[in-house]
Parts: structure tokens; sequence; C-alpha cells
């Protein structure tokens, strides 16, 4: 596998958080991968040879329970690093990475990238704040999660799909959905239900439109310790 040309010229700004690639001019060598939806992007114990640029489409970073529940930690979208964590730490990845949707994903060697941040400063700085911030904010959701009910964590987890999708229909699979609030399907489904009933969302099939973001928000009780 080759390493992406555009990634590794635009490797800072993709670190600082950007979520919008800027507009790449047709003479651009890059070098893409496409994805099916339901591809492993890589596995639980697999050696980091590299990390992933995801140009678009949807990415579940996943971990399984005891008795081998998914359970969705992590949603990457366009415009986000993913296994660069693994890499740096020289360490086997502890999670999977699974494709939501079909994707187009650059990719740059670990050699390239460890070569940028050893010659660049300003980079091995971003770096370090990405990680810092990526640590702070899993760690803050994950304690938010663990203080609210399971409605509260389907509304919390809306609000977040809402924002990952950009306003568009959150065209999730109920399992998916159940996964990233950490509960079962068929209770997802009966809220989702309750919701619809009370205007806060449309469902048609399996496409959630929100329709009441400030609803969501006072279910979700985010104001709340």
């Amino acid at each position: 596998m080759e390493t992406c040309p555009y990634c590794l010229e635009h490797i800072e700004e993709i670190l600082s958080g950007a979520h919008e690639l800027h507009p790449i001019g047709t003479n651009a060598d890059i070098n893409y991968t496409a994805y099916n939806k339901g591809d492993v992007l890589f596995s639980e114990g697999g050696i980091p040879r590299g990390v992933f640029f995801l140009h678009s489409g949807l990415i579940k970073i996943v971990k399984y329970g005891m008795e081998g529940k998914e359970q969705i930690i992590e949603i990457a979208k366009a415009g986000n690093l993913v296994g660069f964590r693994a890499m740096l730490s020289d360490k086997t990845y502890n999670v999977d990475a699974k494709l939501l949707e079909d994707a187009c994903i650059g990719y740059i060697q670990k050699s390239d990238f460890l070569k940028e941040i050893n010659n660049n400063q300003k980079l091995r700085n971003t770096v370090i704040r990405v990680l810092s911030k990526e640590l702070q904010d899993r760690a803050d959701l994950l304690t938010t999660m663990a203080q609210k009910t399971v409605r509260q964590r389907t509304a919390l987890a809306l609000i977040l799909l809402d924002d990952i999708y950009k306003g568009a229909p959150i065209n999730l699979l109920r399992d998916d959905l159940a996964n990233f609030v950490g509960t079962a399907t068929e209770t997802v489904i009966r809220l989702l239900r309750e919701f619809k009933k009370d205007g806060v969302v449309d469902i048609q099939g399996r496409k959630i439109t929100i329709l009441n973001i400030e609803r969501l928000i006072e279910l979700s009780e985010l104001s709340s310790p």
C-alpha cells in the first residue's frame, strides 16, 4: 500500500482536526483506495504499518465485550486520521475499524509519517495537542455516558450522530446505533418510536432525521452533572 501524497502534504491541517477537506486540484497526485461498506480496515492485535486518512465515508471503531458483544466507541468521519494512536505508541491495535458505508481512504506509511514529525516541530506540537484533546474528549464522553440513563444516552448519541452526518438523515443499522449507545437493539427501537411520537425525530426506513435538536439536548440532560 502506497502513501497518499495529498495526505502527506496536508498532514498538519488534517491533524489539526479539519473535518472538511480543502478543494483538491485536478493535477494533484492522490493515491486513494476505495473501500466497501462492511470492509475491515484493521483488526485488534494487528500491527500498525501506517495511518489512514478518511476522505469520505464513515468508519466505526469498536471494542468487544467478554461475550463478544460489539461496542462502538467512536465513529470517524471525513477529515479524520484513523489508527495513528496505535502507530505512535508502537503497539498493536486494541480496536477494530470497520466501514459503516462505502469510503475513499488515503494511506500514509509509518516511515513517512514519522519523518514528517521528526522534521517539523510545529507538526510534533500538533500531534501532542491532538492526542491530548482526544484523550480528554474520550474520558469526558465515557464519564458522561456512564452517568446517564439509556434514554439520555440515546438522545446524546443522536446529537453526536447529527453532527457526524452534518444534519443529513442518520443512516445506521439499529444494531450499530444500539452498540453506540451501549444497550439492546430492542430498547433503541422502542426509544426511537417514542422520540418520533413526540415529534423529536422522523423515521423513514432506517434513516433518522432530527426534527428538534433542542428537545434532544433536553432529553440528554447535557447540562446535568
